[in-house]
Formats: C-alpha cells, sequence, structure tokens
C-alpha cells in the first residue's frame, strides 16, 4: 500500500509563488510515473504536469513555463514549484503516482490565488 500527503497550498497573491510537496510512503518501488492534477470548482480534474521514469516531462500549456515538476527519490516526495501564479490557478491540486501501473491519489491541498 502507498500512501501519499501533500502539503504547501495556501492562500498567494497573484504573481506570487507556492511549492507543493507530496511525500510517499509505503511501498514505493517501480514508479512509472509521478503527477500533480488539479480541480477547480465546477470543472473536472485536469493534469497539470507529469514526469515519467524516464525523466521526461509534460505540463498544461496553461502552466508551461511557471511550474516546474520534481523528485527527490532520497526523501520519497514529489514537488511542484508554481511560479507567477494567477487566479485562475486556483483549485485543490492533487499529488498522483503510477505504481506497477497501478494509480495512486493524495488527498489534496487547496491553492487560492487572488487578485
Amino acid at each position: 500500500q502507498v500512501q501519499l500527503v501533500e502539503s504547501g497550498g495556501g492562500l498567494v497573491q497573484a504573481g506570487g509563488s507556492l511549492r507543493l510537496s507530496c511525500a510517499a510512503s509505503g511501498s514505493i518501488f517501480s514508479i512509472n510515473a509521478v503527477g500533480w492534477y488539479r480541480q477547480a470548482p465546477g470543472k473536472q480534474r485536469e493534469l497539470v504536469a507529469a514526469m515519467y521514469s524516464g525523466g521526461s516531462t509534460n505540463y498544461a500549456d496553461s502552466v508551461k513555463g511557471r511550474f516546474t515538476i520534481s523528485r527527490d527519490d532520497a526523501k520519497n516526495t514529489v514537488y511542484l514549484q508554481m511560479n507567477s501564479l494567477k487566479p485562475e490557478d486556483t483549485a485543490v491540486y492533487y499529488c498522483n503516482i503510477v505504481i506497477m501501473n497501478r494509480e495512486y491519489w493524495g488527498q489534496g491541498t487547496q491553492v487560492n490565488v487572488s487578485s
């Protein structure tokens, strides 16, 4: 079993920065991919950023150049650095890890960006 705990969300003014963290525990091996998703009120959950086992990354067009996904395997932690935040980035952000083709989700962390 794998547990994911996100942290780092909060309230920030437009143009500000936040760094989200996702700490993983449990049977962590053979990770296929790690990623961050978000869900705004009344909208579907969407992929924000992903990093695959080969090291390649993928970003939503709306966050390219502003957000960076990274991972620290020694700490079993995945990060999402978010810069130049916009009000439209307001959402609940979820960490996702795929291990042996099985998905695990965190509980989510709220990010609010004020104009």
